[in-house]
């Protein structure tokens, strides 16, 4: 079960929070009702586990032109106005 709990009552309840997010109960923090994080717990022995070199090999692949001058009017000019965003 999740609980979602406001940035100020996080802040305050922060101990506590944590000790549920522990114990496997998910933690939403919100920021004026909409969820911006979660609190979930480290499991362990996960980040000290053991790498496999060649996990993923065969999983991408890189273009032969990879590096290949991109086209004039794939560039963006210096000062042209960007409505990208």
């Amino acid at each position: 079960m999740a609980i979602q709990v406001n940035v100020l009552e996080a802040k305050t309840q922060l101990s506590r929070l944590l000790d549920r997010a522990e114990a496997g109960e998910e933690v939403i923090i919100a920021r004026a009702g909409h969820p911006v994080a979660r609190l979930v717990p480290i499991v362990a022995g996960a980040a000290d586990a053991p790498r496999v070199l060649g996990a993923l090999v065969g999983k991408g692949s890189i273009a032969e032109d990879f590096d290949a001058p991109l086209d004039d009017d794939f560039l963006l000019t210096p000062g042209a106005d960007d409505r990208r965003g």
